[in-house]
């Protein structure tokens, strides 16, 4: 995250030298400290910055980063928790079932395998898939610096990529267009976004979702009028947070539980390309030369431009601003809110 605070104002420089950003993070101590690493990292950058202009006080960052509360009935939109029937309906079964169906297909293999080489862990089909989290979650982690954790060979290249497609699985249909109401945990953040994006509070507050309407009428707790803007979340509200605002839509098919998809086969869909650790996607406002009196909209998902999709995108993925919101017509209706 340190590394990521450092990115985000390398790339934007002509901004981040006198700009500093709005900072918001959802609650959670992890969420937190992202946000952060994050601030470490962006001003250090500017600090060895002779042309930036936005002072050398970088511990302050930490005091103004707007903490957005996940206690019980909070509005958040960084990690609605208040639609019921997402959270305990139906619909928090939905990937679940899905995930059970491909993991008795693809793990029994892997599971006589381990099992035979372990004697008495008799292992279950559920804890193969704990096992394999572990290479992740330790690669991440490294204790001797190495690039991938030598925990990771238990598994051979086949199983990691059917883990893989497993995870894809599990977003899709925890979060994404794969469950009824995933994407509608997206909306308030959405017509949050689009208040940013066109300096107009209305958008904020015609939101009936997971928006705090006390803290985004207040220039204090949702700043507008500002050049940079920076979030920090968990990887479940980020799925249902592109899914809402349609960067899944090249996706027509609901994703294969029985069957192996590759990227391409899912039209660009990946939780390996979406949320990875780390996970992060620039929105970016632009005009160009070419068309100074035409503001552009353009979505940076992990290093990926995501070409847009509905609203007449150029040959760079880009749309104009108006075609884009003129798009977001779920994000305009809130979603499927109503029926939380």
């Amino acid at each position: 995250m340190v590394n990521s605070g450092t990115k985000f104002y390398n790339r934007y420089q002509s901004l981040t030298r006198t700009n500093i950003p709005f900072i918001r993070s959802s609650s959670d101590q992890r969420v937190v400290e992202s946000a952060q690493n994050f601030t470490q990292g962006y001003g250090a950058a500017c600090d060895s910055d002779t042309k930036c202009t936005t002072g050398n006080d970088y511990a302050s960052y930490y005091d103004d980063i707007v903490i957005l509360s996940e206690a019980a009935g909070s509005n958040d939109t960084l990690d609605p928790s208040t639609c019921n029937n997402y959270e305990n309906g139906y619909e928090s079964k939905t990937n679940s079932a899905a995930d059970t169906t491909y993991e008795d297909i693809f793990i029994p293999p892997i599971q006589a395998r381990v099992n035979a080489n372990l004697p008495g862990a008799n292992l279950s089909i559920t804890e193969i898939v704990y096992l394999m989290d572990l290479c992740p979650f330790n690669t991440v982690q490294p204790v001797s610096g190495a690039p991938l954790s030598p925990f990771c060979t238990l598994f051979t290249v086949k199983e990691w990529t059917q883990y893989n497609y497993l995870r894809s699985i599990d977003k899709w249909y925890a979060d994404g267009p794969g469950n009824y109401l995933g994407p509608s945990q997206g909306v308030g953040f959405a017509n949050e976004l689009l208040a940013r994006m066109t300096d107009n509070r209305t958008y904020a507050a015609r939101d009936r979702t997971s928006t705090n309407q006390t803290l985004d009428a207040s220039n204090t707790t949702f700043a507008l009028g500002g050049a940079l803007f920076a979030d920090f979340s968990h990887d479940d509200p980020m799925v249902s947070i592109f899914s809402a605002l349609g960067l899944f839509n090249a996706t027509t098919m609901q994703l294969s539980n029985t069957t192996l998809e590759t990227v391409k086969q899912t039209d660009g869909y990946s939780a390996a390309h979406s949320v990875p650790f780390g996970g992060r996607a620039y929105f970016e406002k632009m005009v160009c030369q070419s068309e100074p009196n035409e503001e552009l909209v353009r979505v940076i998902m992990n290093d990926r431009v995501v070409p847009l999709v509905g609203c007449g995108a150029d040959d760079k993925g880009r749309c104009t601003l108006s075609n884009w919101i003129a798009s977001l017509t779920f994000v305009a209706e809130n979603g499927k809110w109503s029926q939380c």
